[in-house]
C-alpha cells in the first residue's frame, strides 16, 4: 500500500511539472522529484527556482537548490541574485552566493551593486563656499568616481556620506590655503589631499577611485569687508568718545563760567562794603587818618601803574574821589 502511494505521488509530481524536471535533467543539473514536490507544497515559485538553479550551474556559480529555496522562502528575489552572481563570475569578481543573498535581503539592488563594481559611476558634490586664510571667498565643486565594495555594501555608508566627507575636505583644504591664487594655479592639490585622506571611504559601501575638482571660482574678499566693517565700527566708537569728551569739556567750561561769575559777584559785593568798613574802622579808631591816606595813595599808585602797563583791568578798590567818609 505504501509503495502504491509513493508511486502515485511521483506520478503526480511528474505529471504536474514534467517540463521543469526534464529540463533540469537534460541540462545536467538533476533535481530530485521530491525536492520539486516539496517546493510546490511550500507554495514557492518552482519555475523561478529551477530555472535559476539551471542558469547558475551552467554559468559556474556554486549554489544549491536548498539555498535558492530558502532565499525564495525569505521573500528574496532569486532571479536578481543569480543574475548578479553570473555577472560577477564573468567579470572575475568574488561574490559568494551567501553574500549576494544577504545583499538582496537587505533591500539593496544586488544587480546595481555588481554593475557599480564593474563600471564605476560618477557623483558630484554641491557647490562648496568657504574662505581662505587671506579672507577671499572661493566656490568649488568636485566630481567623485566611486566603485561599489561588495564586502561593505551591507551596512556601509551611502553616496550621501561620501559627498559630505568630500565637501568637508574641500572646506578644510581651501580654509588652510594662504591665498586663493595658489588654489587657482594648482586645483589638483585639493584632489591629491582628498585622495590621501582614507577617512572618505571608511565604513562606506563604495571605494573612491578618483576625485576631480570640476569647478573653482573666486568670490568676495570677505577679509577686506570685515576689516572695513571693523574700521567703521572703531570710527563710530571714536566719534562717540570724542563727542562724550566734548560734552564733558563744555559742561566743565560752563561750570567754570558759573563759578567765575559767582566769584565776580562776591568781589563786587565785597567792594561795595569797603567804604563802609573803612568808615567803621575810622570811627572805632582801628585805623588812623594817616593810615587811610596811605591806603588811598597805594590804591591810586596801583591804578596808575595798571594804566601805564595797559592792563585796563577793573578797579579792585574804589578811587579816593569816590570814597565818602563820615
Amino acid at each position: 500500500m505504501l509503495v502504491i502511494v509513493c508511486v502515485l505521488v511521483v506520478l503526480f509530481a511528474l505529471f504536474l511539472l514534467p517540463g521543469l524536471w526534464f529540463r533540469a535533467l537534460i541540462s545536467g543539473t538533476y533535481i530530485p522529484v521530491h525536492k520539486i514536490l516539496r517546493m510546490r507544497m511550500k507554495r514557492l515559485d518552482v519555475r523561478e527556482i529551477v530555472m535559476g538553479y539551471i542558469k547558475a550551474r551552467k554559468s559556474g556559480v556554486e549554489v544549491s537548490v536548498e539555498q535558492l529555496e530558502n532565499h525564495a522562502q525569505a521573500k528574496g528575489n532569486v532571479d536578481n541574485v543569480i543574475n548578479a552572481c553570473i555577472a560577477a563570475v564573468n567579470a572575475d569578481i568574488k561574490l559568494p552566493i551567501k553574500t549576494a543573498m544577504a545583499i538582496d535581503l537587505s533591500g539593496r539592488d544586488i544587480n546595481q551593486a555588481v554593475k557599480n563594481t564593474i563600471t564605476p559611476r560618477v557623483i558630484e558634490t554641491p557647490v562648496v563656499a568657504t574662505v581662505t586664510r587671506s579672507g577671499v571667498e572661493m566656490f568649488a565643486r568636485a566630481k567623485i568616481t566611486i566603485k561599489a565594495n561588495l564586502t561593505r555594501i551591507i551596512g556601509g555608508a551611502l553616496e550621501e556620506t561620501i559627498i559630505a566627507r568630500v565637501s568637508e575636505g574641500i572646506v578644510t583644504c581651501i580654509g588652510s590655503a594662504m591665498s586663493h591664487s595658489e588654489l587657482l594655479e594648482n586645483p589638483d592639490s585639493i584632489s591629491r589631499r582628498l585622495i590621501e585622506d582614507r577617512n572618505i571611504s571608511r565604513d562606506a559601501a563604495y571605494d573612491v577611485v578618483s576625485i576631480d575638482i570640476s569647478k573653482i571660482e573666486v568670490g568676495r574678499n570677505v577679509g577686506a569687508e570685515l576689516a572695513i566693517d571693523e574700521a567703521e565700527s572703531r570710527k563710530i566708537i571714536s566719534q562717540a568718545d570724542a563727542e562724550q569728551r566734548r560734552s564733558d569739556a563744555l559742561a566743565a567750561e560752563q561750570e567754570m563760567r558759573a563759578l567765575t561769575q559767582e566769584m565776580r559777584a562776591r568781589v563786587i559785593a565785597s567792594e561795595a562794603n569797603i567804604p563802609t568798613a573803612l568808615a567803621h574802622a575810622l570811627e572805632r579808631g582801628s585805623m588812623t587818618v594817616q593810615q587811610f591816606q596811605q591806603l588811598e595813595n597805594v590804591i591810586a599808585d596801583t591804578q596808575m601803574r595798571k594804566k601805564i602797563a595797559g592792563a585796563g583791568g577793573q578797579d579792585m578798590l574804589p578811587s579816593p574821589k569816590k570814597s565818602r567818609l563820615a
